[in-house]
């Protein structure tokens, strides 16, 4: 059975894996109550103002997957409501982009999640060509074809490929061991640690 890694949250993630795994913080959610989704990312590649490749990939990539974007920049908007219909009704989770969309307000209706920098008017073109499913960046993150990708409202995690179940199993051992504990003993452990680390401080002066 394939592994669910949105049952974990970003947070339970950010308590095993470096920041540098980690999309910056403007790409967000870009309406409310959105869906945590999790799945292998399908990468896309654009160039300034130009759209092409997002609107080729909704046709190419495979059901169950999250469609990560490089936009460059926020000039134009790279998709709408009728993209983001299509790619719904072909069973991709989401979209994660770094740049900005437009019909905010049919997306939200439909309720696919879309994560990106926010809305602008104006379309882009459809000229530059990239060859699809390629490794990008993505606020700030290094993405490889097949890379799980989690997020939420609390942010997006790339994690990758080769280490995921192993970043799963992790992270889920902490929050089973985390869920254990009283917040008294969660208070006794975390206020030795501040302590221990004041005293590390003082003496590094």
């Amino acid at each position: 059975m394939e592994q669910d890694f949105s049952t974990l949250a970003t947070t339970d993630y950010g308590n095993v894996l470096g920041r540098d795994q980690f999309i910056d913080i403007s790409i967000h959610p870009l309406f409310q109550d959105m869906k945590p989704i999790s799945g292998p990312a399908y990468t896309v590649q654009l160039s300034s103002g130009d759209h092409l490749m997002l609107h080729s990939a909704i046709y190419e990539a495979p059901e169950g997957s999250i469609v990560v974007v490089d936009g460059v920049d926020s000039k134009n908007a790279v998709a709408g409501g009728n993209v983001c219909a299509i790619a719904k009704k072909r069973g991709i989770k989401g979209f994660v982009i770094d740049g900005v969309i437009r019909d905010l307000g049919e997306i939200t209706a439909m309720g696919f999640p879309v994560y990106a920098k926010g809305v602008f008017p104006v379309p882009g073109k459809k000229q530059q060509y990239f060859e699809l499913d390629k490794p990008i960046t993505c606020g700030g993150v290094k993405v490889c074809p097949g890379d799980i990708i989690v997020a939420d409202i609390e942010g997006i995690v790339v994690i990758p490929k080769y280490k995921a179940l192993a970043t799963y199993q992790a992270a889920k051992a902490k929050v089973k061991l985390e869920s254990r504990m009283t917040l008294g003993d969660w208070e006794a452990s975390h206020r030795l640690k501040v302590q221990q680390a004041i005293e590390a401080a003082k003496k590094a002066e």
